[in-house]
């Protein structure tokens, strides 16, 4: 996917493969800089409900729209993923009750403002002053044991049920999401992946591919790295650099959410 620039303030680079092990790629993503939303949709449910299903979330994201206010285009996500949820909970109902969701992970980005949403283990990452910062907490198990103190971060790396979500688009009839938000710096790099990406690939690695290359080249390098060391899910990866060109207003968020702290060869 090529870069992509607005009034000089978002330079935008992603990728979507489906990595060495699967046939097909169950990961959708959404690019719209011109309406500040960037997305990942990583779907679950098998290849056809698992493709299915990030594909519903991703249409409905990608029809939102322009937005006149930040907390305008944070309502709009809202009711597009609460579509999205109430379509996929009808698929479900058709299909017999078979297995099918989508974590996400979403940037809205309005004036000098942000808001980072999500629901499942799909990640959001702030590259700000040469230092990372996970923005997103896994809605996963093993998250939950790690919290808990029964499990350190490495010993989740391995463990069995380290892919067992908690949340997802389209598993319950009212989508539960998480949000945070701050002002926007010059510099800032926002980094949207799936966790094709983090199984294979630490946080350090993605400081150091986001540092001195422009955003598609960041992408290409971590989807490179990834491929290199097995790939064994589905990978995307979405960077965007905020470019600071002069003025600010003083927007606020104001989520109506509860708040909770390609295929390719």
């Amino acid at each position: 996917m090529n870069e992509h620039r607005t009034g000089s303030s978002f330079e935008t680079g992603a990728v979507s493969h489906a990595g060495r092990v699967r046939s097909h790629n169950e990961d959708n993503l959404v690019v719209r800089p011109e309406h500040g939303l960037w997305a990942v949709a990583d779907g679950m449910g098998g290849h056809q409900n698992g493709a299915m299903a990030s594909a519903t979330v991703a249409a409905s994201l990608s029809a939102i729209g322009a937005a006149a206010s930040a907390a305008e285009l944070l309502d709009r996500l809202e009711r597009g993923v609460v579509e999205a949820n109430a379509e996929l909970r009808r698929k479900v109902r058709e299909h017999d009750g078979a297995t099918m969701g989508a974590t996400l992970a979403v940037l809205l980005a309005h004036d000098r403002h942000f808001a980072c949403v999500w629901c499942g283990d799909s990640r959001v990452y702030l590259v700000r002053s040469g230092q990372i910062t996970q923005v997103t907490r896994d809605h996963t198990e093993a998250q939950d044991m790690i919290e808990r103190g029964l499990l350190t971060i490495e010993e989740a790396r391995t463990w069995p049920r380290r892919h067992v979500i908690t949340r997802a688009i389209g598993v319950h009839d009212r989508p539960e999401l998480d949000i945070d938000h701050g002002e926007l710096e010059g510099g800032d790099v926002f980094v949207l992946c799936s966790d094709g990406l983090t199984d294979h690939v630490r946080d350090e690695e993605i400081l150091r591919a986001t540092a001195a290359t422009g955003a598609q080249a960041a992408c290409d390098a971590l989807l490179a790295l990834t491929l290199e060391r097995g790939a064994t899910d589905n990978v995307t990866v979405i960077v965007v650099r905020y470019h600071h060109d002069g003025g600010s207003e003083k927007t606020r968020w104001v989520p109506n959410m509860r708040q909770r702290r390609s295929d390719a060869p």
